[in-house]
């Protein structure tokens, strides 16, 4: 159960992450892509199965966030909260390319620091 929950949570990890950054580029580009139905649901339906498998992740492996021994599960739900404000900046709030470029670069951080910590479960803020 735990390896079919984790691969199908990687995997949907990979997806999400591939789905913004392609958006952003459409974004960018002002690509007609974006009004494809296709496009506007696949994200969700990804983002769903990415929350269900960690949601099914805590309950297997009993890392639980805003306990001592979840503290580094706190941080990253913290730096997937922060990844998903950012995303919705940059894809759509309508403000100049650059400040969609800097938000952009700002979520793939987050993600990146949600990822450093899901593979050391080491918090830096809260340890």
């Amino acid at each position: 159960m735990y390896m079919a929950l984790k691969h199908t949570h990687l995997l949907s990890i990979v997806l999400s992450l591939s789905l913004f950054v392609i958006r952003f580029y459409w974004v960018m580009r002002g690509s007609e892509m974006l009004n494809k139905k296709w496009v506007k649901v696949t994200p969700h339906v990804v983002d769903t199965v990415l929350l269900t498998t960690g949601i099914g992740l805590i309950f297997v492996t009993g890392f639980v966030p805003f306990t001592p021994s979840g503290a580094w599960m706190t941080e990253k739900l913290t730096c997937v909260l922060a990844y998903i404000a950012l995303g919705f900046v940059t894809l759509h709030y309508s403000r100049g390319k650059l400040f969609r470029t800097f938000a952009f670069f700002g979520a793939l951080g987050w993600a990146y620091a949600a990822a450093n910590l899901a593979l050391t479960k080491v918090p830096h803020l809260m340890g």
